[in-house]
């Protein structure tokens, strides 16, 4: 079985993404799957991009991969905002190749070979996969009492205590929860843009691995205010 190395949210912070592919001794060989959010926010977003195509990984569209998305598509449409937010400043920056990987991210991902399925925001527990809503894939954080999902961090549970399985859900998107282990599902978003530490799980060995943030690159109130 081949080893697969699944990364939390990168946001930009490409040294810190290649300090952990060391810590994890990253190989010829091993796939690295990344739960979304490589984008925005931190430092060098293109240079995490540029890296991901050279490893050859694959990753899940986070909530701000598709802002920055967006933006792109408005500035190939000549609007311009009125304000140069952190989206539009990378979106500025995308080569061609950068744009295209952005935008064939698949809102999630099996991982049959784990009997995993990863997505960056969460999974309606008793909802198939095909019939997620893509709102949810990207942005949900908690589960409402009557089970429908929210972006939300304080309007309900955690969902992926709700999770029952089969397959494992890596996930991210949750910097204010920190890490998340839960009988069949993992967080790994550990707020490294925000200073905290960025963070994988290695299958098959079941094992996680965590580096430092160099520097606070973004305000963690940012994600605190965030719907």
């Amino acid at each position: 079985m081949s080893r697969t190395i699944f990364i939390g949210d990168v946001h930009g912070c490409l040294h810190e993404l290649e300090d952990l592919l060391d810590a994890c001794a990253y190989a010829t060989g091993n796939r690295v799957v990344l739960a979304g959010d490589l984008v925005a926010k931190g430092p060098d977003s293109t240079g995490v991009l540029r890296l991901v195509q050279s490893l050859a990984a694959r990753a899940v569209r986070g909530n701000h991969d598709h802002a920055v998305l967006r933006w792109h598509n408005a500035v190939l449409a000549n609007q311009l905002p009125d304000r140069q937010t952190h989206h539009f400043r990378v979106a500025r920056q995308l080569s061609a190749a950068d744009w295209k990987l952005l935008q064939e991210l698949p809102l999630y991902l099996r991982v049959p070979e784990h009997e995993a399925i990863v997505v960056h925001g969460g999974l309606v527990p008793g909802t198939p996969l095909e019939l997620q809503e893509p709102d949810m894939l990207m942005n949900m954080r908690t589960l409402r009492p009557d089970g429908t999902g929210s972006r939300r961090p304080d309007e309900g549970e955690l969902w992926a205590t709700h999770w029952q399985g089969p397959e494992l859900v890596v996930f991210g998107h949750h910097a204010m929860a920190g890490l998340q282990r839960h009988p069949h599902a993992i967080g790994l978003d550990t707020g490294c843009v925000y200073g905290g530490r960025l963070t994988a799980y290695v299958l098959p060995e079941e094992r996680l691995y965590s580096v430092p943030a160099r520097y606070v690159y973004s305000n963690a109130d940012t994600e605190r205010k965030s719907p």
